[in-house]
């Protein structure tokens, strides 16, 4: 039997809404090519993570990051 994406998606809005957002992030994932490029963005904010809590480094303010990417991206 064929589904329409219409009978889809209709079926799809009458889940609850953390099932929705469970669902979402699988068909999001399911369009991420590069599993090798994701699984090194994987490891270094493991690593950055591991960094903070070890206290090797500090963490830098939101409007302190944007200040420095804005002077060193300008315009």
């Amino acid at each position: 039997m064929s589904m329409t994406l219409e009978s889809l998606q209709a079926q799809v809005l009458r889940l609850p809404p953390a099932d929705r957002a469970k669902l979402l992030d699988r068909l999001i994932a399911s369009l991420d090519v590069d599993a090798e490029a994701e699984a090194a963005w994987d490891d270094l904010a493991d690593r950055r993570e591991g960094e903070l809590q070890a206290g090797t480094v500090e963490a830098v303010p939101l409007d302190v990051a944007i200040a420095r990417l804005e002077a060193r991206f300008p315009g």
